[in-house]
């Protein structure tokens, strides 16, 4: 089974958010991972995202690939199912225990070697977004772009995005794909929230640092209608509603206690969680984030459902906006 080829570049944002699959066959069980994916088409989710790494922490191996496996069993069992499938290169281990600093990297053969075994995994022809995971310095520009751009020509990827990634270097990377004439990327997966950590603190649980969305990077994306942004960890690991759930010591200062404060003021006027308005002001801001939303049980999915399709009043986004 193949997904439909798009005839322009994915927009994840006209769907508001995309299925984070990252325990799907690990913490999640193939069965439940089932129910999930299947939920998550009836609610009107298309975009399922994935990572060829996913979960090598989780799984006795330390390698990944199990996400993706459980995705093509899926996909198998739904022949024609209107999903898009996006799947990340470069952050595999290449021993056990190496994450961070021993991983695959964005190498042309690399590159190739491992969307072969993504879409072997995936039981796809193609897969409709493919993201460079990380970045890698000792890989020369021009020779990333070339890969991308030449999976673009031969039809493995429909498109490609670039995450954890400082904004200069999409920018950076873009220019240079315009100036050799081949495909661009079109999307920008970055972590972030409506609570920020406090400037030049380190964050928990977050051992890239380029992969947090800077304001610059939101400026990129204001000043790039075709670039797309994807947020990941977008509800803070459940922080926010999860009474078990504590914000890390980064995220305990002043000014996110106005901006909580902000935030329950919006959900009691409208009975949502907390989580829920987040997702609304990731996904109907300017820019307009996709958020990658997840999760082990199908109430959390609903529930992220509705939050990415509730559509706040200005109102309401000035008052969050105004909170610092």
């Amino acid at each position: 089974m193949t997904t439909t080829a798009p005839t322009t570049a994915p927009k994840p944002t006209a769907e508001r958010a995309a299925l984070g699959a990252m325990y799907l066959g690990t913490k999640v069980s193939e069965a439940d991972s089932f129910r999930l994916l299947d939920r998550w088409v009836e609610l009107g989710g298309r975009w399922i995202d994935t990572s060829d790494n996913y979960a090598f922490w989780e799984h006795p191996s330390g390698f990944g690939g199990q996400s993706e496996t459980v995705i093509g069993r899926w996909l198998r069992a739904n022949p024609g199912v209107p999903v898009r499938i996006s799947t990340k290169v470069g952050a595999q281990p290449t021993r056990v225990g190496g994450f961070p600093d021993h991983v695959e990297g964005l190498a042309h053969e690399t590159i190739c070697r491992a969307l072969a075994e993504s879409l072997e995994r995936l039981g796809l022809e193609r897969v409709d977004l493919y993201w460079a995971h990380v970045e890698d310095p000792t890989v020369p520009v021009a020779e990333l772009v070339a890969t991308f751009g030449g999976l673009v020509a031969e039809g493995s990827a429909a498109a490609y995005g670039l995450s954890n990634h400082p904004s200069w270097q999409v920018a950076q990377i873009r220019s240079e794909a315009e100036r050799a004439g081949v495909a661009v990327p079109t999307a920008y997966q970055q972590r972030y929230s409506y609570l920020q950590p406090a400037p030049g603190a380190p964050v928990e649980g977050q051992p890239i640092q380029l992969g947090m969305l800077s304001p610059d990077g939101l400026d990129l994306l204001r000043r790039t209608p075709d670039l797309t942004g994807w947020a990941y960890t977008s509800l803070l690991l459940g922080a926010y509603d999860r009474a078990d759930r504590t914000f890390a010591t980064e995220y305990q200062h002043p000014g996110n206690t106005r901006r909580l404060a902000a935030l329950d003021e919006v959900a009691r006027a409208r009975g949502m969680t907390r989580g829920q308005i987040v997702l609304a002001w990731l996904a109907g801001g300017d820019p307009a984030l996709a958020p990658i939303v997840g999760g082990s049980r199908i109430e959390q999915i609903e529930q992220a459902w509705a939050g990415v399709s509730l559509d706040l009043t200005s109102e309401e986004r000035a008052r969050l906006d105004a909170a610092y």
